[in-house]
């Protein structure tokens, strides 16, 4: 079905892996079509309850873009290229199931922002983070200032984005860029070990969980208001009618988001 990327559902769980090892897994037109149709089936698909987004090798998580693309855009074009990243990285931030990035490695530009629209980010002790655009004469285009700033401030986006510079994994997770740092061989399995808590949980939920802290982000929405509607509404949920009778049971809940 995919070219750029493979999909293998593990469990309640996609891992979505992006597969040009030779090009470092760089993003191109057609990585970016195909990991809007995977994102797309983790919607729709009644039997996935999380994702994982990962590269495929030892290498790269995505090393960047595909600057080969980039040469013959016109100033509208360019418009248009970033408007469809915004649109594909802002459903993966948006989606109602974790969508969580496994950083393999180098997590450079288009990477980088990739990994930031994911719900967050575990690394392995190799992996690298940058926004190198300014390099190139441009700047991020997918959602990279904007992210980038929620995630580590001000002074340091600007830092990071202005100088091109790359932070190691270890300083990533002093920035708060990502919340785990482990060896190679235990990043699949460490961020599969939080997904599977985080699928015990009522998905409708986890749902509301995801709305309201973006919500937080969100400067046309005021995150008080949008978290006391969205806490009303999980009172006409069964999944609160069986987390309540479990807890006075001291039982296990069994969720079935409805």
């Amino acid at each position: 079905m995919y070219e750029t990327i493979k999909t293998e559902l593990s469990g309640n769980t996609l891992v979505i892996s992006i597969n040009r090892p030779d090009k470092m897994n760089a993003l191109n037109q057609q990585v970016m079509q195909e990991l809007a149709l995977a994102i797309d089936e983790v919607y729709t698909n009644k039997n996935i309850k999380s994702a994982i987004i990962t590269g495929t090798g030892p290498k790269a998580f995505v090393a960047g873009a595909d600057i080969a693309e980039f040469l013959s855009l016109s100033t509208e074009q360019g418009v248009e290229l970033a408007k469809r990243g915004h649109v594909i990285f802002q459903r993966i931030e948006d989606s109602p199931k974790p969508i969580v990035a496994a950083v393999n490695g180098f997590a450079l530009g288009g990477g980088c922002e990739l990994a930031m629209a994911c719900h967050f980010r575990i690394a392995a002790e190799n992996a690298k983070f940058g926004q190198p655009e300014v390099n190139l004469g441009i700047i991020p285009g997918y959602g990279g200032t904007q992210r980038l700033t929620q995630l580590v401030g001000k002074g340091k986006a600007l830092e990071l984005i202005m100088t091109g510079d790359m932070v190691t994994a270890q300083e990533a997770l002093s920035l708060g860029l990502v919340n785990h740092v482990v060896p190679a061989e235990e990043l699949i399995a460490k961020t599969t070990a939080i997904l599977q808590k985080i699928e015990a949980k009522a998905p409708l939920a986890i749902a509301r969980v995801v709305k309201c802290v973006n919500g937080a982000m969100d400067k046309d929405v005021d995150g008080f208001d949008l978290e006391i509607v969205e806490f009303g509404s999980c009172f006409s949920t069964k999944d609160l009618q069986e987390g309540a009778a479990a807890f006075i049971e001291k039982r296990a809940p069994n969720f079935k988001g409805e």
